[in-house]
């Protein structure tokens, strides 16, 4: 006889009377319709390590009262939807991609910037910072000056993420250096100051990016169009109906031929992949309108 483990097997030497599944379920439905986020049966330790802090400096003394609480509160319901967001990201993330931006989107990007044309690019879930600032990079290039005249130009790299604890370490800029191993050596060496065990991104590429908050489920307050759309490692916490309507919603900002980058374990489907055109993997180019 197969015994189905109850919530409390799961959740060993916590009490039912603090944490229950009626919490778990309720924590649950609310991320998800706030945030798109779908927390699966075997989040229920996740939710309660990430939430546990917040839940007693918030003086509740159970996780019903916090669901209380984030039901009303809607700063608290922010903060645990940070909480809860995974934020693990690193510099030159699939490599590949900077590869295929470096050698077949920026070349033509260059050749705008230097008619006087603008430059938009977006880095949607860009955490705390690093696929942002990896992107700048490689657009600014290895060549110092260079990458300076063309930060003078007409470009700007939009970094958006829910979760504004991470935006504050994106915008601040500072790293260990370890972090940066990854980067070519050419990159690093034009781009950033090392300061001790850290490293500081270059005033010219910050100058170019604003960080911005933002709910990928709520209005989108963009009027231009982007060149590119880096959008990598988010669209795995959304259901199928959600990230096709993120995926539309990609097309609807990107340029004719505009270009999108979706996470290793990601792709587009869907209506809207009848927008793009495949170029590598995990790589699509919106198609122009007919």
């Amino acid at each position: 006889m197969t015994i189905t483990p109850t919530f409390a097997d799961v959740l060993p030497g916590i009490s039912p009377g603090i944490y229950a599944a009626a919490d778990f379920e309720a924590i649950k439905e609310i991320v998800y319709r706030e945030a798109g986020i779908v927390l699966h049966e075997g989040k229920a330790m996740l939710v309660y390590s990430r939430l546990a802090s917040l839940v007693r400096t918030s003086g509740c003394a159970t996780f019903a009262s916090y669901v209380m609480r984030i039901r009303e509160d809607a700063g608290e319901r922010m903060r645990a939807i940070c909480a809860l967001t995974t934020s693990h990201t690193f510099f030159y993330r699939e490599a590949h991609h900077c590869d295929h931006f470096r050698e077949t989107v920026r070349p033509h990007l260059i050749q705008r910037l230097e008619r006087g044309e603008a430059v938009r690019l977006w880095s949607a879930g860009c955490s705390s910072g690093e696929e942002t600032w990896s992107l700048a990079m490689t657009l600014l290039g290895p060549d110092p000056m260079a990458g300076v005249a063309l930060a003078r130009r007409n470009i700007r790299i939009l970094a958006s993420d829910i979760a504004t604890d991470a935006l504050s370490t994106a915008k601040a800029a500072r790293y260990r250096a370890a972090d940066l191993e990854r980067v070519p050596d050419a990159l690093r060496q034009a781009w950033t100051t090392i300061d001790g065990d850290d490293v500081q991104i270059a005033a010219q590429l910050r100058a170019i990016v604003r960080f911005r908050p933002l709910n990928f489920l709520h209005a989108w307050p963009m009027k231009s169009r982007f060149d590119a759309i880096f959008c990598r490692n988010v669209m795995i916490y959304f259901d199928n109906s959600t990230k096709e309507r993120l995926v539309s919603r990609f097309a609807d900002l990107l340029t004719p031929d505009g270009t999108l980058y979706v996470g290793h374990s990601e792709r587009v489907t869907g209506p809207a992949l009848a927008r793009f055109t495949p170029m590598a993997p995990t790589v699509y180019r919106r198609k122009a309108a007919a």
